[in-house]
């Protein structure tokens, strides 16, 4: 970049889907090197702890103001979520999330996303992208690397909960990390949503035997090697699906990216219990004061309930990328009952948007957008 001048690229989505962006396998090694670099502290997001989620504007139930967006349980929000990853990154950036369920009335997803990476040192855009697809494809290639690490090697039976964008995503990264899956399940609420689910993994995976779908939360999980929880859900644990210990196969690993409930004394004495990284949940058990299950839908709240509650101990709970490094094993015995929580960080979408943005330069896509040829406030 030569300054004063500035100007970035913009990549549409059809520029990102050119350079890459469902590249799962490669998207799985990029979420492999982010967890490293999360557990060498190599990384910084949001907040005075430096590993918060992101800042979120929500709205109220009721407004005097005519034009204020009201709560009417739609999931209308917006969030900005910073980070800085280094390691072989070594990129600032952000992803901006503007969330309405109403949107699918409009034909538009729920959530309408963007990425823009930014220089380190000036703050200087680099690049503004479509993220949408960038953001599904990070959020299950981390499960991905989940399953690379902590799956029974033989593992046969994949079991998704949640017919959606990220129970596709997921789907494909569990494949693509357990080549020997021979059968999947998937549980959904609605008929027509698991049809079209159904419908595309046949197309997608003919090679895979058996593709079916499931009535209950006891039939996705019994007999299953790799069970998935990519299912929407809210802020009240009673309605989460419910996973009952007896149900879990022996060798199990259950994948939260979303709600599901378990037995706490079950987790505790029966379950090896990993995080993708620890101070995500210590940052978000300060953010929401215990109890912070429910608040926050993602399973390893609970386990930092159960810390505070005295049933787990912190050395209990588990950092994947100890694992990957090497600092502790990940499956003890090949009867380990594993559940892993996923939380989902900026600094995902941060990195595979570092990876894309350089595979569309190497292509030449996208375009360049002025931001100054001199800037007049200098």
């Amino acid at each position: 970049m030569s300054y004063p001048e500035i100007d970035f690229l913009f990549l549409s989505e059809e520029d990102m889907i050119e350079a890459g962006v469902k590249d799962m396998p490669a998207c799985i090694d990029t979420m492999e090197e982010v967890l490293k670099c999360l557990n060498q502290g190599d990384y910084v997001m949001a907040g005075e702890n430096h590993n918060s989620h992101g800042s979120q504007i929500s709205f109220p139930k009721e407004s005097p103001f005519p034009n204020m967006p009201l709560d009417e349980g739609d999931d209308r929000r917006f969030m900005a979520m910073p980070a800085y990853i280094g390691g072989p990154f070594d990129m600032a950036g952000m992803k901006w999330y503007g969330s309405n369920s109403k949107n699918r009335e409009k034909g538009l997803p729920r959530s309408i996303l963007t990425v823009m990476l930014n220089d380190k040192d000036t703050g200087a855009p680099i690049a503004l992208m479509s993220a949408n697809i960038l953001s599904a494809m990070r959020t299950g290639a981390i499960p991905g690397v989940g399953a690379r690490y902590l799956a029974k090697k033989d593992a046969q039976v994949c079991g998704i909960c949640g017919p959606g964008v990220m129970g596709k995503t997921t789907l494909a990264a569990v494949l693509a990390s357990c080549p020997g899956i021979r059968e999947v399940k998937v549980k959904g609420r609605g008929q027509k949503s698991l049809e079209r689910f159904l419908t595309y993994a046949k197309e997608k995976y003919p090679e895979i035997p058996v593709i079916r779908g499931v009535d209950t939360v006891e039939e996705l999980v019994r007999d299953t090697d790799v069970i998935a929880f990519a299912n929407s859900g809210n802020t009240d644990p009673s309605t989460y699906p419910l996973v009952k210990g007896e149900w879990i196969k022996p060798g199990a690993l259950i994948i939260g990216l979303s709600c599901f409930e378990l037995d706490a004394r079950f987790l505790a004495d029966r379950c090896r219990l990993v995080v993708d990284n620890t101070a995500l949940y210590e940052a978000w058990a300060e953010e929401f004061p215990y109890p912070s299950f429910g608040a926050n839908n993602i399973i390893g709240s609970k386990f930092t309930d159960m810390i505070h509650d005295g049933i787990l101990q912190r050395k209990d709970m588990h950092d994947l990328g100890d694992i990957i490094q090497g600092k502790k094993p990940g499956r003890e015995t090949e009867d380990d009952i594993i559940v892993f929580s996923v939380g989902g960080m900026p600094v995902e979408d941060v990195a595979w948007g570092k990876r894309c943005y350089e595979r569309a330069v190497e292509l030449g896509l996208g375009r360049r957008l002025q931001l100054w040829e001199k800037p007049d406030l200098a």
